[in-house]
Parts: C-alpha cells; structure tokens; sequence
C-alpha cells in the first residue's frame, strides 16, 4: 500500500501544472484583447481580437480547449449581447483562459496556428453588436457649442455654458438599418444634400443600470468602441405639425450609425476621461480632433441621467458626443461642407481603433403619393 501510495504522489508531483486556473476569477490574462462580430466563411462569429491583427474564432476555440478536461465545459454566447450579459458570470474568464493557452502554448504564428485563428484581413468586420438601445449625446463639448457663429459667438456660447452646464441632453438613435460596420458604406439619402459627421465614443453597458450615480458609474461600463453620428443637417419642409427640428430626420437614416471596428473591455482600455482622443478625417484631411478635456458632462454623468430616466440593460450604447470640426460648423473652413458621394470617412479612437467608410449616394427612390421626406432643394436654398 506505501509503495502505491508513493506512486502516486510521484504521478501528482510530476504531472505539468495547468497554464491558468481553470474557473478562477482571479485569473487574469497574459494580453489585451477586444471583442467583435466577424462573418467568416459566410457565418457570422463573435471574434476575439488580439493584436489588432488576428481574429479568434471564439465557438471554435472553446471547443478545442474543453478537449481538455481541465475546462470544464461552459455555453458559448449566440450574440455579442449575451457575452455582455455574462461577462462577469464566467465568461470573462473563459476569455482568459483562451488567450493564455494561446499565448502560453505560442500558437499564434506559424504552423501551429489553428485553423480557427485567422488573419483579420482574411475576415469581413460586421459592427461589434446591436443594441436594445442606443442614446446619443448631444452638443457635450465646448467646441461643438455655437460652432455654425462666427469666433466671436462661439466664444461668448462656450462661456454662457461653462457658467451653467446644467444637465446632459440625450436622445434616442435608431439601431436596426442605422448601424453599420467597419468599411460598410454610408449612404446619403436621394434629395438630402446636407449629411455631416460626427465621431463619438460608443460606451457600452456591461451592468443593468438604474438611478447610477456618476461615481458608480464605471462599474456599470463593459468597454468602449468607435461610432459616428452620421447627421442629417437638412431639417423638415416647412408647414405641418412640428415644423421645427425633427430628431428622426436628422440622425435616423439607414446606415446612420456606424461603430466599431470591435469593442475593448474596459480592463484594457482605462479611463476615457484621462486618456480619450477621437479624431475624424474626410478624405485624409482631419476635420475633427476632440479628447475628454473638451467634454462638458463626463461619460459618467451621461450614465448617471440616461439612467435616471430609462433602465440600462447590458448592450445598451450611450455615445459621448462629438466635438467641434462637423461639417455645419467654421472651426476648420470658415463655412458648411458636408459629405459627398465618392468621399471616405476614416474616424479613430486611440487605444480603441479605426472605422473606415465610403461615401455613396441612394439611387432614385420609386415614386411615392407626396408623404415622403423631400429633397432639401424643395424647401433650403
């Protein structure tokens, strides 16, 4: 019996310790990493990205890793929503664990790369996620306060509002047929001749949220992605009910809503209120250049009053806002510019990534009875 017994420790003392704890969340991992949606070979995958340069199938991987019977076996998120919603209820660190066997075994390059892992150029990027919601900031930077006046009046409105912020205004942006992916083509809508651009910073809720104070608010955060609040500037024809502004005109048109290239877990990314800088260019000449000195309500604030009126559900996106440099305002021409067919938007956040979009026009529409949203022309000179 004492020499089975020695053998047996001797198997235990010699077997080679796993590479993580398997099922710990004190595990930690080995790199960075950020989360997208990808079509590869024609199905649409959640990916895990490494390096800005390879794509890991995650279904595919995780099958591979339960062959060993370290891990035990866990379900695979269906949507980039759901692994949101169970991020910190094991998902995390199942991500971990990937990423550490990958790396620890240096199976990223050469031949032991699995079929799995594949060059992000050999992939199509879809937008990261769709939204149950999505609310926008609006006018939350100094530089976007007053900016169609002249230096004079910009100037006296950035003053007028440093001395009463008062509370941020949100609103709603339509996500199915507005949210696009990364070199997914913006349209201009037949007859609106005044679309403009506005980078933000998509915040993606990773907790239900309600009544969050501003400081608890990044516990409520999941990470940060790259969106464009791509704007209708053309207003509604005169007469009617509500000749005014019109919200749904001026943000909701299809493909309205780009965001991407993926999402960066907010373990890796830090403080968007020390480190954000989000710039936009239109045809390689930088039009916007904005960072969280410029914002008026902090990204935590904004959750503190979406949350105050509406509950925030995992998948939920609050954008920032943008800052001056749109095509309305003067601060880069002395006067309006906005986006023609033909152009391309490229729209980076440091640390995050880079949304590349062509520029197209609708073909002509099909006849309608006159109830349809006109042609700017009709009504603007």
């Amino acid at each position: 019996m004492r020499g089975i017994a020695v053998l047996l420790a001797l198997v235990v003392l010699g077997a080679p310790a796993p590479a993580s704890a398997q099922g710990d969340p004190s595990v930690t991992s080995v790199e960075p990493f950020k989360l997208g949606t990808f079509d590869i070979a024609g199905d649409q995958r959640i990916g895990v990205v490494l390096r800005d340069a390879l794509v890991i199938d995650l279904a595919a991987a995780n099958r591979a890793l339960e062959r060993d019977p370290a891990y035990p076996p866990i379900p695979m998120p269906g949507t980039m929503v759901d692994l949101i919603g169970r991020y910190e209820y094991g998902m995390r660190t199942r991500l971990y664990e990937l990423v550490n066997h990958l790396v620890g075994a240096n199976r990223l390059t050469g031949p032991q790369r699995p079929s799995w892992v594949h060059p992000l150029g050999e992939v199509d990027t879809l937008a990261p996620l769709m939204p149950g919601k999505m609310l926008n900031a609006a006018v939350n930077f100094y530089t976007h306060v007053g900016e169609t006046g002249t230096a004079e009046e910009q100037k006296k409105a950035e003053a007028e509002r440093r001395a009463k912020r008062g509370v941020p205004y949100l609103f709603l942006k339509p996500t199915r047929g507005a949210i696009v992916g990364d070199g997914d083509e913006v349209v201009i809508p037949s007859g609106r001749d005044r679309i403009d651009w506005e980078v933000e910073l998509g915040i993606v809720i990773g907790r239900t949220a309600k009544y969050v104070p501003a400081t608890e608010a990044a516990e409520h955060i999941f990470g940060y992605m790259v969106t464009i609040d791509v704007s209708d500037r053309g207003g509604r024809p005169p007469g009617g009910f509500g000749s005014g502004s019109d919200w749904f005109v001026g943000k909701g048109h299809d493909t309205f809503a780009p965001m991407g290239p993926w999402i960066v877990p907010k373990e890796f990314y830090g403080d968007p209120m020390t480190r954000l800088r989000q710039t936009l260019s239109v045809d390689g000449k930088l039009m916007q250049e904005g960072g969280a000195a410029d914002m008026i309500h902090s990204i935590y604030e904004l959750i503190e009053y979406g949350s105050s009126i509406i509950t925030l559900f995992p998948g939920d996106v609050i954008n920032n806002g943008t800052s001056g440099g749109t095509g309305m305002g003067q601060a880069y021409r002395g006067e309006e510019r906005f986006l023609k067919p033909g152009e391309k938007m490229v729209a980076t956040i440091d640390g995050i990534g880079t949304l590349t979009l062509p520029v197209v026009a609708e073909p002509a529409p099909p006849p309608g009875t006159g109830s349809r949203l006109p042609a700017v022309s009709s009504y603007r000179k």
